[in-house]
């Protein structure tokens, strides 16, 4: 059985396997080299664990920023601002990924994620529901659907957009790096293999005088008068 949605002109069917949805505590974002990774977890007991994994391309990124923006805009202006949530203790050294998703728990129907290309957001007064969506001919589907409480919105967003701030810190960098490496080749080819000298100009005839003489000669042959 599947349910079919329609939102702001986007349509797609909803799976029953997937319509009931999963619900998730926060979030984590990993950068890579052609996508975002966005790892939903319940941290609710231990160990936590990673309940979807999202893969997204980079041009959906600012996209759902975007999107979810508008629906904490739309919230405020009907129920107010959002709870907010204790901010954790900071760590005197922030722990590496690899320390981090050493204490998580990532089942192996998980691990290999589910791809997006679509990202529909709807909320209620308490939750708001992430819909990821294959728009792909002939039907677009929802893949997965994550519902995450109001308070933990907006610190999704504000790790959203740092993630991609990165992303286009990373593109900057390596556009200067192209730049910067494209002029030494161009040096290293000129040290090489240097251009030919320009060819010398051409000689142009000695200008004359009224009687046939270079400019500054003498007429050693003048014939002198006799007496």
């Amino acid at each position: 059985m599947t349910q079919q949605i329609r939102h702001q002109q986007v349509s797609a069917l909803v799976p029953e396997h997937v319509a009931r949805g999963v619900f998730s505590t926060g979030a984590i974002v990993l950068t890579g080299q052609q996508e975002f990774i966005l790892d939903y977890i319940v941290a609710m007991t231990r160990p936590h664990q990673v309940v979807a994994r999202i893969i997204i391309p980079p041009p959906i990124m600012p996209k759902m920023v975007q999107a979810l923006k508008t629906n904490l805009e739309n919230y405020r202006k009907r129920f107010g601002e959002p709870p907010t949530l204790p901010k954790p203790a900071q760590p005197a050294k922030p722990p590496s990924f690899e320390e981090v998703y050493g204490q998580l728990k990532l089942p192996e129907d998980v691990v290999n994620g589910i791809y997006a290309n679509t990202v529909m957001i709807t909320h209620t007064p308490s939750e708001f529901c992430f819909d990821f969506i294959t728009n792909f001919y002939p039907k677009s589907a929802v893949a997965c659907r994550v519902y995450l409480s109001v308070p933990q919105v907006p610190r999704l967003l504000e790790t959203l957009e740092r993630a991609f701030a990165q992303l286009k810190q990373r593109v900057e960098q390596a556009r200067q790096q192209q730049a910067q490496q494209a002029l030494t080749d161009q040096q290293i080819d000129e040290l090489f293999n240097p251009p030919p000298p320009p060819p010398p100009p051409p000689e142009s005839p000695p200008e004359t005088g009224p009687d046939g003489l270079a400019d500054g000669g003498s007429d050693d042959s003048t014939e002198k008068g006799g007496s």
